[in-house]
């Protein structure tokens, strides 16, 4: 049997929701396939949401330990994991029900099953199913968790990222391997559970693609907190023990903990797709290489999401499929949709950032200027007791334009909004003056701008 359509869209992650969505507004006939039996991508059962709401957990857990009153029963609670986990599970559920609902608004039809290329315009669902022609494809079949092979995953002592949301008990300590954004999200989370943290790292800083000072504020809030960064550690052997994991590092040194996550990377989702039929190629890692608007090397078919790697964020990832559903439509904006996307990184506290940074901007030759408010001098940081964090405003010399935010604090990943909506106006109504002139409400977080603007204007003189 054949179902002819105008567009393919292979996955329902934030990707393929995106391009799906924008696809059916615009009037094309749309077919989806999911490989698994809900809609919602990794993203809604493996990754985003219940990684997020475990934070949530767990931040309310500790905040509540805290509280004076509560402090002496502390002895006598009993809170599992699994506990933890429960908020999780009506949040996903609600998520999957509104995804659907998505489907069902905008006559999208969902395909389950997994699909694979048989040319440049046709797909196969299984072995021998339903074949799909279309004139555009969109693949936005997400990542995994990179494995390395002589790894055991399936030992209950070691685990990856998705498979750490289905532990069952509180170790003692634990071991990552991999300091990018899940790794140091994941320290943050547990340490915050009393639990010891080795978290090793591949590399120099932590997260270098952030602001210097943004990455230092990490690294020096996570020490402070009890994590043992190691840095510029190469692995080289994972041994299993009937007491724990020890990790072999390629500079000899060995470290034991109850458990080990592996947090090196991730893996695109394209070894079943059978690429080669319509003259693709991913990576070493399963990525693919596209265009601006998400275009690969094939014109009309197009990869958005996790499956083309760096950012490998949730919003970036329906942006993506926006812009790439926006220029098969024949419009000509997906370059600034797909651009100046924000970070967010679910650390405690969090950091979210949009722009560029100084390390960037000195190397372009870019007169700048800094504009700092630092949270413990904020009146709504000190009645919540979260003081700890920092807002950057980045500005050009001469014209003042907002050229970068960068946040690390209690709600960065909120705060940031206020920044980008000044960063993406043209003209003049991208100013440092805005945030001189305007008046904020008292007291709030979003006050810090009020204070970083003048702070940074008055450098200029």
């Amino acid at each position: 049997m054949i179902k002819t359509v105008d567009v393919a869209v292979i996955g329902t992650g934030p990707g393929g929701e995106g391009a799906a969505m924008q696809l059916a507004k615009g009037g094309r006939r749309v077919v989806v396939i999911e490989r698994y039996g809900r809609v919602g991508g990794g993203c809604t059962y493996w990754g985003t949401i219940p990684s997020k709401a475990l934070r949530i957990s767990i931040l309310q857990l500790t905040e509540a330990l805290n509280n004076p009153v509560i402090r002496p029963l502390r002895a006598n609670l009993k809170i599992s994991m699994s506990d933890l986990r429960r908020s999780a599970q009506s949040v996903i559920s609600s998520q999957e029900s509104l995804r659907k609902k998505f489907y069902e608004k905008n006559d999208v039809e969902i395909l389950h099953g997994n699909a694979r290329f048989i040319d440049t315009h046709r797909l196969v669902i299984d072995d021998g199913g339903l074949e799909i022609k279309a004139d555009q494809i969109v693949i936005a079949s997400g990542s995994r968790p990179y494995r390395p092979v002589e790894i055991d995953f399936e030992h209950p002592r070691i685990f990856d990222s998705d498979k750490i949301l289905e532990l069952d008990h509180r170790p003692q300590s634990m071991t990552i391997f991999g300091a990018g954004v899940v790794g140091c999200e994941y320290a943050s989370m547990f340490r915050n559970l009393d639990i010891k943290i080795n978290l090793v790292n591949s590399r120099s800083s932590l997260l270098d693609f952030l602001d210097d000072e943004i990455s230092d504020a990490l690294s020096y809030h996570m020490r402070e907190h009890g994590v043992v960064i190691r840095h510029d550690e190469q692995y080289e052997r994972v041994e299993v023990a009937d007491d724990g994991v020890v990790l072999h590092l390629a500079s000899g040194k060995k470290i034991k903990s109850d458990v080990l996550l592996w947090a090196a990377g991730r893996t695109g989702n394209t070894s079943q797709l059978e690429l080669e039929k319509v003259g693709l190629t991913a990576d070493h890692r399963g990525y693919l290489a596209v265009g601006a608007c998400g275009q690969t090397s094939v014109p009309h078919i197009y990869a958005v999401g996790d499956v083309v790697g760096f950012p490998s964020l949730a919003s970036a990832a329906y942006t993506q499929g926006r812009a790439a559903a926006r220029h098969i439509l024949g419009l000509d904006d997906c370059p600034s949709l797909a651009t100046d996307i924000p970070s967010g990184i679910y650390t405690s506290p969090e950091i979210s950032s949009i722009g560029k940074t100084e390390r960037q901007l000195t190397a372009d030759k870019t007169p700048y200027e800094v504009g700092n408010a630092n949270f413990k001098s904020i009146a709504k940081a000190q009645i919540i007791g979260q003081t700890s964090g920092i807002l950057k405003l980045l500005f050009h010399r001469e014209t003042l334009q907002i050229l970068g935010v960068h946040c690390f604090g209690w709600n960065a990943s909120e705060i940031i909004h206020i920044g980008q909506a000044i960063m993406a106006q043209s003209g003049e109504g991208n100013s440092l003056k805005y945030f001189m002139n305007s008046t904020f409400n008292y007291p709030t977080m979003a006050e810090a701008y009020r204070v970083a603007a003048p702070n940074g204007f008055n450098r200029l003189f």
